[in-house]
């Protein structure tokens, strides 16, 4: 059964967490982790035209790709982040807007050489719904890739999640935990033609691994 996501409660969610995340001194970096200069990097995406970032968050990812003289487009429900990115990117020539995810692919008439979300929209959208938008805004032979962290096990499918602590105003949004193999089910039935997902270890024994999962149109 979906889970009723409260759009406008989330975008104040997410306009609250733009207020603390985003860094003016920030540098651009691409990172598909959660620890800074490990795992792959943007070579997953293959030697990409065009690209867009679902959840682009500070915008560094696409900074990053943009000084390569990728075309770089990102998206993020946050108006208050989209205007921070749009402020301190706007010399890379990245391109940001603010929206939801899944209306706004549904209304999108653009296609991309790949797709991609790191810790964002991917994490916080249903898949279901998320990666058939997703595949038909790929050029042929396009990527989707995306990362975040692995299932806790036991715990599967939409998992609520509340900010910061557990005292103050409710504010909370809904993240989608599955196993790899379920990962890569759901996206071939969205009509992908490959889906590769795996867990990358943490550079540390013990510590919290990365889910990425990779597919192909």
């Amino acid at each position: 059964m979906p889970v009723p996501h409260d759009i406008a409660a989330e975008t104040e969610l997410w306009d609250t967490f733009a207020e603390s995340a985003f860094k003016e001194d920030a540098e651009p970096t691409f990172c598909w982790t959660q620890y800074a200069g490990h795992g792959p990097g943007p070579e997953l995406l293959g030697s990409p035209r065009r690209v867009l970032e679902i959840g682009c968050g500070t915008g560094r990812a696409l900074a990053s790709l943009s000084a390569q003289d990728v075309e770089a487009h990102g998206l993020d429900l946050s108006p208050v982040m989209v205007k921070k990115t749009s402020h301190r990117w706007a010399d890379t020539g990245a391109v940001f807007h603010h929206g939801e995810v899944l209306q706004w692919l549904a209304d999108c008439p653009e296609r991309y050489d790949a797709v991609y979300s790191i810790f964002g929209a991917a994490w916080f959208a249903d898949p279901s719904r998320l990666f058939p938008l997703v595949h038909d805004r790929l050029n042929p032979g396009g990527v989707f890739v995306f990362s975040q962290p692995p299932a806790i096990p036991g715990a599967y499918g939409p998992q609520g999640m509340y900010k910061g602590g557990f005292a103050g105003k409710a504010m909370f949004t809904y993240r989608y935990s599955y196993k790899p193999a379920v990962w890569e089910r759901l996206l071939t039935r969205a009509g992908f033609t490959s889906a590769r997902a795996e867990v990358l270890d943490a550079p540390k024994s013990g510590h919290i691994g990365t889910l990425i999962v990779r597919a192909q149109r």
